[in-house]
């Protein structure tokens, strides 16, 4: 997912990788089964588009308060 931002925004990032942290989470799954069988649910965004999306709105929304 930073490496994702990283393009979107154009921009490299300092990281500093730790240790797992007390109540980090080693896995995560989601299942949307429900929510398309229920609703016809079927994302068509992908996690790369909609973090540019997100960065393109947050630029745009920063720039309109330094207004």
């Amino acid at each position: 997912m930073i490496s994702l931002l990283e393009k979107a925004m154009g921009k490299s990032t300092l990281k500093r990788l730790l240790p797992m942290q007390p109540g980090d989470v080693v896995e995560t799954y989601a299942d949307i089964t429900q929510s398309a069988r229920d609703f016809g649910y079927q994302p068509k965004t992908s996690l790369a588009d909609g973090l540019k999306k997100f960065v393109d709105w947050h630029s745009d929304y920063v720039a309109s308060k330094a207004q």
